[in-house]
């Protein structure tokens, strides 16, 4: 029998040298990298490790209502009910499980199931997948079981409450109770309130960048809801939280930050007169379609304002939308029944509508004639039914005759005979400021003018302004007001048309344009803000549809402010050019003022057109002292090209408009009406203007009869 000692001379002494290498070897391996994970990458291990612990719970903030200047509710958050199941709460048991759905299937009309579905070809998303609760659940229990998973949303109130009585058996089924917005007014304000929607992919970065959310928070994508958005979306809170790996949240591991609400804003619309507006608008549009027996006039806007202080008092588009169709979530046939509407009701017409301005625009071309001294307010000039003028391009252009015709030429080719300033703008003669803006042989020599012509136009509140303005910050735009897409115009010039048309500027374009036709192009609101300048003796008032700020308890943090651009009587904006126009318009450096009594002796001529001129027959039996301008403007878009309806030579289909403002003495609301396709501005636009008028004084008249 072998010996122990024997025994143990078996086992190789190398053996033994390599078995302990390989063990301290393995050691070593160990401990350095326990020495680096531990050591060397500490910090960088420790941070993952907190961020596999904790979450971040993104708090939405209260968005702030919106109202209208009498407190009247245009824009509200109002509770929605999603019914949720949140999958790691749900029984052991799969029987009960199976019951808890069939009970709520038949309670939320959402079917239990609904067969295999492929998450690439068929993936689940919230409140739109075609799914059945239990692929929903299977979907929340393969991502985050402790987060809730929405089953049925924005379901009626009973069948929440019912839902709610069971959550007791029902373990993980609940109601999450959400805001949405609520548009009282609905398609009455919706031009001017706007909607909300998802933050849009082109803009996520922004959005997350200011703490908000996509596929959860919504922003706004029209109106006031879009123009005022960083007031009123407010500030959305914070919770860092530690979790378990399954997403089950165990605390707070910082003091939660609460979310800031939204603050509210009250609008300078008054509600009542919005509703006046509209009635009178498509009442008037609605007569004359069934007079002319098919649907003629398709569209319209008007603005009322009172033009001392810039305050937007209507706004009124036709046709429009209906914004609660788009609280939840914006319908894609109903978004595409609006975009394929040729009359385009998601155009804000009153703003964003780039249109020819026809003779309201002679207010300029008045404003400019008698500050330049182009005539003179007691001057008369000859008015006949046409003038014949040669046309030239160029400076030795030798020319070609082309005949300019008044308005009346139809039914008197006579014309009005001889006007004087004030009948001029009373009777709205393009003759006599065909002369004015362009000049005429002797009578009227040198014309305004396309230079100057332009720069009264801009301080009117017409154009887009050149940089550096009358002082104006680089990229100001105008018109300046709170909504989104505002159309700036068209202010043409020598160098306009060379590079967009590229011809000559003509004399012809210059007679053209001094009675708002030709190039020239603007929006209702830059009609209405010429006018009201006018009215205001000169001061440019911006327009505004902010009234005041309130902090989520209601009280008012920011208070109305008016604000005016320039006053033209005092501020020196006009420009000075050079008198050689061939090169384009070469400003001289040099600016000037208007002088005040050139806006008194419009004022009197907008007041004659009420008492004897071409708005005579429509306010002949009101009450109102009230001035105004009306505007035949022919046009040509794509629609009267399909009709054959632009034919050189032929009258050409007109858009209608007045702008008139009251009191004449001391004026405290201005009204622009536009009519597309609505032919004659003072039978058709002319009494829209006069109703609102009507309407704004009934109003003011109720309130002063309403004790304090």
């Amino acid at each position: 029998m072998k010996s122990s000692a024997a025994l143990k001379n078996m086992v190789s002494t190398w053996r033994i040298v390599v078995l302990g290498a390989i063990l301290i070897t393995a050691f070593l391996i160990y401990v350095g990298r326990l020495f680096n994970l531990q050591i060397l990458q500490y910090s960088e291990w420790l941070a993952k490790a907190d961020d596999n612990r904790t979450h971040e719970i993104n708090l939405p903030a209260t968005r702030g209502m919106i109202y209208d200047r009498n407190g009247y509710v245009l824009a509200r958050n109002i509770p929605s009910f999603n019914v949720v199941i949140t999958p790691a709460y749900l029984p052991d048991d799969e029987g009960e499980i199976q019951n808890i759905y069939r009970q709520l299937s038949d309670l939320t009309g959402v079917p239990v199931n609904r067969g295999t579905v492929d998450p690439a070809v068929d993936p689940y998303v919230p409140c739109t997948s075609d799914h059945g609760i239990t692929e929903i659940v299977l979907y929340g229990e393969t991502t985050a079981p402790y987060e809730p998973v929405k089953v049925a949303c924005d379901v009626k109130q009973e069948i929440a409450m019912a839902v709610q009585e069971n959550t007791s058996h029902w373990p993980g089924v609940t109601v999450d109770v959400v805001p949405v917005r609520d548009y009282p007014t609905g398609s009455l304000t919706a031009s001017v309130v706007g909607f909300l929607g998802p933050i849009p992919a082109s803009e996520e970065d922004y959005y997350r960048s200011l703490g908000f959310i996509p596929n959860r928070d919504k922003v706004g994508y029209a109106g006031a809801e879009l123009s005022f958005q960083n007031l009123l979306g407010g500030v959305n809170g914070q919770r860092v939280v530690e979790w378990d790996i399954a997403g089950e949240v165990l605390g707070d591991l910082v003091p939660p930050a609460a979310p800031v609400p939204g603050s509210s804003i009250v609008l300078t619309i008054d509600t009542r007169l919005q509703q006046a507006v509209q009635s009178i608008l498509i009442d008037e549009i609605n007569d004359w379609n069934q007079s002319f027996g098919e649907e003629r006039m398709t569209s319209g806007a008007v603005i009322a304002m009172n033009p001392t202080t810039g305050e937007i008092l209507a706004l009124v588009n036709y046709p429009t939308y209906e914004n609660n169709r788009m609280a939840r979530v914006i319908p894609s046939y109903y978004y595409e029944q609006l975009l394929a509407d040729k009359r385009n009701p998601l155009l804000n017409i009153a703003v964003g509508a780039e249109l020819p301005a026809g003779s309201v625009f002679k207010l300029v071309t008045a404003t400019g004639g008698l500050n330049e001294g182009i005539v003179t307010p007691d001057e008369v000039l000859k008015t006949p039914g046409k003038i014949t003028v040669t046309e030239r391009f160029y400076e030795n252009d030798p020319g070609s005759p082309r005949d300019f015709v008044d308005w009346i030429y139809r039914t008197r080719p006579e014309g009005f005979g001889q006007l004087d300033f004030l009948h001029a703008i009373a009777n709205s003669s393009n003759v006599y400021f065909y002369k004015v803006g362009g000049g005429y042989q002797d009578e009227v020599n040198p014309g305004l003018g396309i230079c100057r012509l332009g720069t009264y136009a801009r301080a009117l509140g017409y154009g887009d302004l050149p940089d550096g303005y009358a002082g104006l910050p680089s990229g100001y735009k105008t018109p300046e007001i709170e909504l989104p897409d505002v159309a700036s115009g068209l202010i043409p010039d020598p160098t306009w048309k060379r590079i967009n048309q590229g011809e000559s500027w003509s004399t012809g374009d210059t007679y053209i344009s001094s009675v708002g036709q030709g190039y020239d192009l603007a929006s209702p609101l830059q009609v209405l803000m010429s006018a009201a300048t006018v009215a205001n003796g000169g001061k440019l008032m911006a327009p505004t549809l902010l009234y005041q700020v309130l902090d989520s308890q209601g009280k008012v943090i920011q208070p109305f402010m008016p604000r005016m651009r320039w006053d033209l009587t005092t501020e020196p904006v006009i420009q000075v050019f050079e008198e050689n126009t061939i090169r384009g318009c070469q400003p001289t450096g040099e600016m000037k003022t208007v002088q005040p009594w050139v806006f008194d002796e419009i004022r009197q001529g907008m007041r004659l057109a009420v008492t004897e001129g071409t708005l005579k027959s429509e306010f002949q039996n009101v009450s109102i002292a009230a001035a105004g301008k009306t505007g035949t403007a022919e046009y040509c878009d794509e629609f009267a090209k399909a009709n054959n309806l632009c034919i050189p030579g032929e009258y050409w289909p007109s858009h209608a408009w007045t702008v008139a403002f009251a009191p004449y003495e001391n004026p405290e609301i201005a009204v622009v009406a536009f009519v597309y396709n609505g032919s004659e501005g003072s039978t058709v636009a002319g009494p829209i203007v006069r109703r609102v008028l009507e309407a704004y004084f009934e109003i003011k008249s109720a309130d002063g009869t309403v004790s304090p």
